[in-house]
């Protein structure tokens, strides 16, 4: 199987995702300096996206993962937020940015703004590459985006369908035949 040939139509290259990041890890740095920042990635789908963030952000930062799922297999939220990892340690007067892959239904990133918040950490605000606002369920907003996309099925860059596309280098629109639908 060529992953390629499954893609529609790339909605933002590996150029574009550069200069996302950048322009998102110098925001972040210049409103995080002096503080105790936590980058939480919120795996699996982030994980690309978090490397190549981190590596923009230039004032002192720690790391911590977080599995989480709502979706299963399929392409639409089962509005069920299950823990499969939590963090590793407490996040107590910490300033933690969750770093998420895409905001969508904003089920899980309300779960865990919620959760961490009782976590008594200092700050929590978010950091998604993606912003789907026409699917949005919960009242939430990113404090910092990269790109807001229509409602269309993408991978890449990080994102799959059915763990399958995250290793490609740019954010595409899966073809909806791949995944059952009508074109």
């Amino acid at each position: 199987m060529i992953m390629n040939e499954d893609i529609k139509e790339v909605l933002l290259s590996e150029e574009e995702l550069e200069k996302i990041v950048s322009k998102l890890g110098k925001k972040i740095s210049e409103e995080y300096e002096g503080k105790n920042l936590v980058l939480v990635s919120v795996l699996k789908g982030s994980v690309v996206f978090m490397a190549d963030l981190m590596r923009h952000v230039t004032v002192p930062c720690e790391i911590d993962f977080m599995s989480v799922s709502s979706y299963g297999k399929g392409t639409k939220t089962s509005g069920n937020v299950k823990i499969i990892k939590d963090l590793d340690r407490s996040v107590e007067d910490m300033d933690l940015l969750i770093v998420e892959d895409i905001l969508d239904s904003g089920r899980t990133l309300s779960y865990l703004t919620e959760l961490l918040r009782q976590r008594n950490a200092r700050s929590i605000k978010i950091c998604t590459l993606l912003d789907k606002p026409d699917r949005r369920e919960a009242n939430i907003k990113a404090d910092y985006f990269g790109a807001v996309i229509p409602d269309a099925f993408v991978v890449g860059y990080g994102l799959d369908y059915a763990e399958k596309y995250r290793n490609l280098p740019y954010v595409g629109i899966l073809k909806p035949s791949v995944y059952g639908a009508e074109e």
